[in-house]
């Protein structure tokens, strides 16, 4: 499915599940900032596959220090990844990708 979120910014307050098969694609589209709080997880059950999770934003990704992050990444401005946080997926971003002891993993699949 896609979710989109038009005219201001998402943050990520707390945990967050994706659910499905392996077959499911999630499409998280913004046109404002991605924000992830720290100490926040995106976890996956039911079969879903971080390479089928795509967030596409217009503005720049946050991720808090601590928090883990599943999916793809394509992103117009920039990325920054604080202490300790991780990412299993890929990032793609315009401008920049600062990466602060974080972690990026490749899907397996």
């Amino acid at each position: 499915g896609v979710l989109a979120e038009s005219g201001s910014d998402v943050t990520i307050n707390s945990d967050l599940t994706f659910e499905g098969s392996a077959t499911d694609i999630f499409i998280i589209q913004m046109t404002g900032n991605l924000i992830m709080a720290d100490a926040v997880k995106v976890t996956l059950v039911g079969g879903v596959l971080a390479e089928n999770i795509f967030w596409q934003v217009s503005g720049k990704v946050e991720v808090g220090t601590g928090s883990h992050l599943e999916g793809i990444l394509l992103v117009k401005t920039s990325v920054l990844f604080k202490t300790g946080s991780s990412l299993n997926g890929r990032i793609l971003a315009q401008t920049a990708c600062d990466l602060q002891k974080a972690t990026i993993t490749q899907p397996e699949n």
